[in-house]
């Protein structure tokens, strides 16, 4: 013994001088992902190889302490970076057991072993843990190692650290975890895998009853607590990726945008991004354009099985085939694959994702009905091994439904500054992560017509101008090629009206004859004020049907030009960018609407293009607007392109800019107009933005003169504006309305 005592001795001696620097312990930079938030501080979006969150130990609830220690290291506090008794008692219980059964690493020797040293199994290597823990414990204190514990060790799904496993594996942070939770999660260190509560439910499950019963025994929790933990049901997100908004093309276009400027370790520094997203109106944006796109898919049919599944090996309804088949086909959010058993014209059985069989009747088979006819196409007929999409019915249950074909963009913007409250680039960001508020250049059909009719105001024309609504043939000599007979929408013509009715009825020709008078030239050097580009919309009468190319970025922008009284704002979606000491680093400057320095058209102008486009949502071609919303302080314009294969609607509030649009990626007739498809996404969005905002009148700017004017139309005198200097001594009356109901 005293032998061995001296081999230890000098062993100890030689080796201890050799350890490493506890630099990387003392001046501790883990690698912190990217974070992105929202304006209001909720995380939406995270990028980095390992997902960590650091937490200082006084802001770590006692019960994820008492957890941790009851699952790994009762005596931390007591031991000096060994914990003999715990080597003794293990020691036993293998002996007894006949079998190497139980550990006794402290949470200091994880920590040694995190930071320096593999996992073999080796003398030599618990020879250098040991040393390695006395070091440890002589230069930190027991709350400094506990802490590094914390943020270090590996949970399973990426997860380092217990304040990122709470946010990944229960959506929140760790000051909000139950008794339940932290027992959970205490109890992955000890196999991340094995008992990781998204792939192994069952053995994570018995791993916490083992920390429960150990709290409990150290007298962590009472017999009321332990009782309670052991019955909550605990709701572990299933998707590692998910957060608490759907903010997926907003969250890239941050990383693009800071990648870009700090290129440098990105992904490691724990960069903190934040956005102007309002986490509330991000939601309302992504249900409202979600549930539009599903109602104008489900208007236009079913199309039948999406795929179909091999079945020659598979047997019965429980196999592991149809999960392996489906893990190939991953749920779109609320719209959950699932495998045909059985079908006909009555019923329909089918798997779902996890072992759930379904029986479906009634109306939840009636959207796919004639798919359940034998003389339905083989290759889309609904039968065994058809892969289909089952939603949430409004009264309970799962109906059929599919995955729609259709793309749509969404995005709103603050008028006053340019800050971006809500943008969803498209109908799922893991189908298709194409943004089309940023990338789609599409044409904007009618909702062009308002920067048109803006120049034609520039150039004299007023809001009670008579412009004829009649055919028009335009000769090969004008457009370059062959003679052009535009028409209207509804191939109705209602002959001599006002400017103001024709906006409202999106008249197609008069916009023509508004634009062969102002020329087009002058229109397309105009459009630039609102951020067009002017390459984009050549100089031919076809720009007042807006055949040009837009994106929805740049119609938002253009919108808030008349939503802000003439200003124009440039969109931004970050607000600032932070270290991971929360040192700023760039932050948005944005020029506030007002700055006469970014004024782009008259505020008399900007004014009674306000007028004219809530009219549109009064008695126009959005007039469901204000019937739905109940307000009339809205404006906007609803834009369909030639054989209906864009929908568009723009339009705003004062406090908010939005726009929509729906199409098909490869362009093709979607069979519906703005109106009807667009519309219904902007008042979904604009029911919860506007919720508790007051209805709002514009003041009357300097330099407009109010005559009263007969509107037969509309019955009766209406108060008209007009510039100073273009009061008219004459105001002929505008004929009656023939009672044709506007169709863009």
């Amino acid at each position: 013994m005293v032998v061995g005592a001296a081999l230890v001795g000098i062993v100890v001696t030689m080796a201890y001088p050799n350890l490493p620097s506890l630099e990387a312990l003392t001046d501790y930079r883990p690698k912190i992902p990217l974070r992105i938030y929202s304006a209001d501080g909720q995380l939406i979006g995270e990028f980095g190889e390992e997902r960590r969150a650091v937490v200082r130990i006084q802001d770590v609830p006692a019960v994820m302490k008492q957890a941790i220690l009851s699952a790994e290291d009762e005596r931390f506090y007591q031991h000096g970076g060994i914990d003999t008794l715990g080597i003794l008692r293990a020691a036993v219980a293998n002996l007894t057991s006949g079998g190497k059964r139980q550990g006794a690493s402290t949470i200091t020797m994880q920590v040694a072993r995190n930071f320096y040293l593999s996992s073999e199994k080796t003398l030599t290597r618990k020879l250098y843990e040991a040393l390695l823990s006395f070091k440890i414990e002589h230069s930190l204190s027991k709350d400094q190692i506990l802490e590094l514990y914390i943020n270090q060790i590996y949970l399973g799904q990426r997860a380092y650290g217990f304040a990122s496993a709470a946010q990944i594996y229960y959506g929140k942070p760790i000051k909000d975890l139950t008794v339940a939770e932290a027992a959970m999660l205490a109890g992955l260190p000890k196999a991340p895998s094995a008992y990781n509560p998204v792939a192994n439910p069952k053995r994570a499950r018995l791993r916490q009853q083992y920390v429960l019963r150990r709290m409990h025994e150290l007298g962590f929790i009472t017999d009321k607590q332990q009782q309670e933990a052991l019955e909550q049901p605990l709701v572990v997100k299933r998707d590692a990726n998910a957060f608490a908004v759907h903010a997926e093309y907003v969250t890239e276009m941050a990383r693009q945008m800071v990648a870009e400027r700090f290129p440098d370790d990105v992904y490691t520094r724990g960069y903190k991004v934040i956005t102007t997203l309002n986490t509330a109106d991000q939601e309302a944006a992504y249900n409202a354009l979600r549930r539009g796109v599903l109602d104008y898919d489900r208007r236009h049919g079913y199309r039948g099985a999406e795929a179909f599944m091999d079945m020659k090996d598979v047997s019965g309804d429980n196999d592991e085939a149809f999960d392996e088949f489906l893990a190939d086909h991953p749920d779109s959010d609320d719209l959950a694959a699932a495998v045909v058993l059985a079908a006909d014209a009555k019923q329909i059985k089918v798997y779902k994702r996890g072992g759930e069989i379904l029986t479906l009747t009634g109306d939840a088979i009636k959207f796919a009905q004639r798919m359940l006819d034998e003389k339905a196409p083989p290759n889309k007929r609904l039968r065994r091994g058809a892969l289909v999409r089952l939603a949430k019915a409004d009264k309970g249950g799962w109906q059929i439904a599919q995955l729609p074909e259709v793309e749509a963009a969404f995005v709103a913007v603050s008028p006053k500054d340019g800050a971006i409250q809500a943008l969803i680039g498209g109908f799922d960001f893991n189908r298709n992560k194409y943004n089309h508020v940023t990338q789609a250049w599409r044409q904007p059909g009618s909702s062009f017509k308002p920067f048109i009719y803006s120049a034609a105001l520039e150039k004299g024309f007023t809001p009670a101008s008579v412009i004829n609504d009649e055919p028009l043939t335009i000769p090969a000599s004008q457009t370059g090629s062959t003679a052009w007979e535009p028409k209207n929408y509804d191939g109705k013509y209602e002959g001599p009206m006002r400017m103001r009715t024709a906006l409202a009825k999106s008249k197609n020709l008069v916009s023509i004859r508004i634009l062969q008078a102002i020329g087009t030239h002058y229109a397309q050097d105009y459009v630039t004020r609102f951020g067009f580009d002017a390459d984009k919309h050549p100089p031919y009468l076809t720009m007042a049907l807006g055949a040009g190319s837009v994106t929805p970025w740049q119609m938002v922008s253009a919108y808030a030009v008349f939503a802000n009284g003439g200003y124009r704002i440039r969109p931004y979606v970050v607000k600032e960018i932070r270290d991971e000491r929360g040192q700023l680093l760039a932050q948005a400057e944005p020029v506030q609407a007002g700055d006469e320095n970014i004024r782009a058209i008259d505020a008399r102008n900007a004014y009674l293009m306000d007028s004219m486009l809530r009219d549109v949502t009064i008695y126009g071609t959005a007039a469901k607007a204000s019937v739905q919303l109940k307000r009339r302080d809205l404006a906007g314009k609803t834009g369909t392109t030639n054989d209906y294969v864009d929908a568009w609607f723009c339009g705003y509030q004062m406090s908010t800019t939005a726009c929509t649009w729906i199409g098909y990626d490869q362009p093709k007739r979607i069979g519906e107009t703005g109106g009807a498809a667009a519309l219904p996404v902007w008042i979904g969005y604009m029911s919860r933005a506007l919720r508790d905002v007051p209805e709002e009148t514009r003041p009357t700017p300097e330099g407009l003169t109010a005559v009263d004017v007969v509107n037969e139309r509309r019955g009766g005198t209406v108060k008209e504006f007009f510039y100073n200097e273009n009061v008219p001594a004459q105001i002929p009356p505008e004929p009656k309305d023939d009672g044709a109901k506007p169709v863009d």
